[in-house]
């Protein structure tokens, strides 16, 4: 049985089943119970906190209401499966709560960011590639492999880097880790614990919660219309940042050439280093592509991260950053220890399928692909939202914000939204402390929907929000 131990107070002037449902709650939107999990029967429950039947049976009813859990006939009451992006902070448990009640719709159309189009991966030649990993090495990558990753996958990444970002490197400065956050954890290590780092606000969440983990001093810039706001960044003791300047995240500005010169002049002064991260750089649908901060950068101030969740799949968990001579140094000397975090197999697999031209092949027809679905997402939010919404980032990458003129406020966008089978995503996660009011923004994800889903949710959302 779960563990679960309230401490219920009878002065407390709430209902002891008001007090028990929320501590489960809480121990649901923190983790510490899973999704899928089964709870406790009533009975039990009962017998385990000296409690009547009818206080667990009301706590009980009162989750099921808002949709934490779900009774299975036969089987028990189980834990309703939530969105990682939606559950995060336990800080802001009410804000938190405010949102979980959108489970209680099963979403026909799933505009989320983190997805992508899965019906065009190339499932018949990623399995032959496999077979031949495991057949041509004899059982050789069953064994552990080079620290930084396989040498022959990282030379694709570097000739791929150079010709389609910019980036100047070798092999020997790239390493393979399972994920930017794994990537964020070892080189806050090899960079130091006692530096500031400055992150962008609204900014990537997952990257500000590691750091944040760590134990590592952060500081949030703001954004202007070309990015991090740079004055505002020279106004503080940071000397180390991190940016998405290819396609901001959230907000999905692209930075000017102009504004990335003097982010590396100010590393330059510092002695600083930026961390570029290039999380969906492949895509673009408007003007011409600006080089890497990397491939700009002449001082080795500048870190690149990179990834294939967005153009791969995201369960492949290959992720890598680029070091600077310096970092690249330090890590020969003191981190080489740190084993590698993906699969020898699945490095391999990708290194036959960059090798043998599959790799550009696939990028190629899937920047067609998600051209398309941004242009039919275009399209739509013109037909059926009008003047009634601003489209918020929507020169490259997989997403757009959504200004909604309506004045709903976020919280009822989205639940609104979920009535009709459409699930959309908030804004207010990215931010770091009060923000006041966002006005009326909700993040869209188009990559993991058809252009016939992209069609009939937007048609849905002008019903939802009445515009």
């Amino acid at each position: 049985m779960i563990e679960i131990t309230p401490v219920l107070d009878n002065k407390n002037g709430k209902p002891l089943y008001i007090q028990l449902a929320n501590y489960i709650k809480q121990e649901i939107l923190s983790g510490r119970i899973k999704p899928k999990e089964k709870l406790p029967s009533k009975r039990n429950l009962s017998n385990y906190l000296g409690l009547s039947l009818n206080t667990i049976q009301s706590a009980y009813e009162q989750l099921c209401a808002e949709g934490y859990i779900e009774s299975k006939p036969r089987k028990g009451l189980f834990v309703t499966t939530f969105d990682n992006d939606i559950i995060f902070n336990q800080r802001d448990f009410e804000k938190l709560e405010s949102k979980s009640k959108q489970v209680q719709v099963n979403a026909k159309i799933d505009f989320n960011s983190g997805k992508v189009d899965l019906e065009h991966f190339p499932y018949a030649i990623w399995r032959k590639l496999t077979i031949q990993s495991l057949y041509e090495d004899q059982g050789e990558l069953f064994y552990n492999g080079n620290p930084q990753g396989e040498l022959l996958l990282r030379e694709q990444i570097a000739a791929y880097l150079f010709a389609s970002r910019g980036v100047r490197c070798s092999a020997e400065q790239i390493i393979i880790g399972a994920g930017t956050q794994v990537l964020i954890g070892l080189l806050c290590m090899l960079i130091g614990k006692e530096h500031i780092y400055a992150l962008e606000n609204p900014g990537f969440h997952r990257t500000r919660k590691t750091l944040q983990d760590l134990g590592v001093h952060t500081v949030s810039i703001p954004l202007d219309e070309d990015g991090m706001n740079i004055n505002q960044l020279k106004n503080t003791n940071a000397n180390v940042v991190y940016v998405t300047p290819s396609h901001q995240f959230p907000y999905g500005m692209i930075m000017p050439i102009s504004r990335r010169m003097d982010l590396l002049k100010w590393a330059e002064e510092k002695n600083g280093y930026i961390i570029e991260d290039d999380y969906d750089g492949e895509y673009r649908y408007k003007g011409k592509p600006i080089p890497s901060l990397q491939g700009l950068d002449t001082k080795e101030n500048v870190v690149y991260l990179g990834t294939f969740s967005k153009s791969l799949i995201p369960s492949i968990r290959i992720s890598y950053m680029v070091l600077p001579s310096s970092l690249m140094k330090k890590y020969q000397e003191h981190f080489t220890i740190y084993k590698q975090t993906v699969s020898r197999l699945h490095q391999d697999t990708l290194y036959r399928f960059m090798k043998n031209g599959l790799w550009q092949s696939h990028l190629n027809k899937m920047r067609t692909l998600y051209r398309k679905k941004h242009s039919t997402l275009m399209l739509a939010v013109k037909n059926y939202l009008g003047e009634k919404v601003n489209i918020i980032g929507e020169k490259s990458g997989l997403h757009i914000v959504l200004e909604v003129k309506n004045s709903m406020e976020e919280d009822e966008l989205i639940n609104t939204a979920m009535n009709v089978g459409v699930k959309v995503y908030p804004l207010s996660i990215y931010y770091n402390g009060t923000i006041g009011s966002l006005g009326c923004r909700i993040l869209l994800g188009f990559g993991g929907v058809s252009e016939t889903e992209i069609n009939t949710g937007i048609r849905l959302l002008k019903e939802a929000w009445k515009l």
